[in-house]
């Protein structure tokens, strides 16, 4: 039995596909090496994209996580880790965490882990930051596995500006959009916001 994102994916290659004038390609390729070109087709426009922004505004609107979050919002669009609510309050939350235990340990404007090294309060800022993230993330019921990375990045101090951290939103909130006008175009049901059932495959 083929589930709701497996559909959803073929949906949008078949759309992309036929888009860039390729739809005879569908009778001869396998359908995961379909899948996996539109994938990668994807996460290149999404990633380029946002790294077109931070290159013209010279901010960091692009961040290592965001990759993860591209692939589960194009390979995986139905579940619920892919909706616009929990990858923008899981990204929110592990900001927030991050920041949080950079305040809490008195490292705020410290060099970063890759410049100074690890010491103790690193590793408890470090480790804290992500403890808080994934209980957050739980209670509010907003899992989004990418965040908890997101809030590693900031705990470790790799961006510990407060006037950067609404950057890495902006650029969550731009991939969020792109997908959603991707996958509505294509007609798959992506959610408007809060998750919907996920069918678990």
């Amino acid at each position: 039995m083929v589930g709701r994102n497996e559909r959803a994916r073929r949906r949008l290659a078949y759309f992309l596909l036929a888009r860039l004038r390729l739809k005879r390609l569908v009778g001869y390729l396998h359908p995961r090496t379909a899948l996996a070109l539109i994938s990668g087709f994807n996460g290149a426009l999404s990633i380029g994209l946002l790294a077109g922004i931070a290159l013209l505004t010279q901010e960091p609107f692009i961040f290592p996580s965001v990759g993860s979050s591209a692939f589960i919002l194009f390979y995986r669009p139905l579940v619920a880790a892919a909706s616009p609510r929990n990858v923008l309050l899981g990204h929110t939350i592990g900001v927030l965490s991050g920041w949080a235990s950079l305040w809490m340990f008195g490292l705020l404007g410290a060099p970063s882990a890759f410049e100074g090294g690890m010491d103790v309060l690193r590793v408890a800022a470090t480790a804290v930051g992500m403890g808080l993230s994934c209980a957050l993330m739980v209670w509010l019921r907003a899992a989004h596995p990418p965040a908890a990375a997101t809030s590693r990045l900031v705990s470790m101090g790799l961006i510990s500006s407060l006037w950067h951290l609404p950057l890495l939103l902006a650029g969550a909130s731009i991939l969020v959009l792109q997908a959603f006008v991707m996958h509505r175009i294509a007609g798959v049901k992506y959610p408007y916001w809060a998750p919907r059932d996920a069918d678990g495959d």
